[in-house]
């Protein structure tokens, strides 16, 4: 028979953040909210510029590693675009075109384990990613094309790094 061990002690810990975020003067949650969502209202008219800006640079860095998909300084650059277009697109209510960069930002992480670069997936990923960035398709959700989103999911499944054996 086995001797039962007394239950554990758990015990909180105050953080020097917990105690910060507690300290007398401080905004309340919906006052943090009210304000970065404030702040956020006022970059959408740059967001537009920026938008297709780094559109161009997204589109320029895939066909540069079109051109040499074995390069590693290509892909990271081609990720590097993509994930700045997909960790934007939410906050600034593109959440369409945040799913699609998504794909593509795994597709290009499969590419660091070793899959080839498909032209056919990531060209049609790319329209995809276009196409989010137009109305009325920019402020869609990606429940509300299931028909591209499910294509899209299916496209990249097939595009996979081959497991190691």
């Amino acid at each position: 028979m086995t001797k039962k061990t007394p239950d554990a002690n758990i015990f909180p810990v105050e953080t020097r953040f917990q105690k910060m975020a507690l300290r007398p003067g401080g905004l309340t949650r919906d006052q943090a909210i009210g304000r970065a969502q404030s702040r956020v209202d006022d970059l959408k008219p740059a967001f537009s510029k920026w938008l297709s800006q780094n559109l161009d640079e997204f589109i320029v860095a895939v066909r540069d590693l079109e051109a040499n998909p074995a390069s590693e300084l290509r892909l990271e650059i081609a990720h590097s675009q993509c994930s700045q277009l997909r960790d934007v697109g939410s906050t600034m209510g593109y959440e369409l075109l945040t799913f699609i960069a998504e794909s593509v930002c795994k597709h290009l992480e499969s590419m660091r384990a070793g899959a080839a670069y498909h032209k056919e997936a990531m060209d049609c990923h790319v329209d995809a990613i276009v196409l989010a960035t137009k109305p009325p398709y920019s402020t869609m959700k990606p429940e509300q094309l299931p028909e591209i989103t499910g294509g899209l999911m299916r496209v990249m499944e097939r595009t996979k790094a081959p497991k190691p054996a």
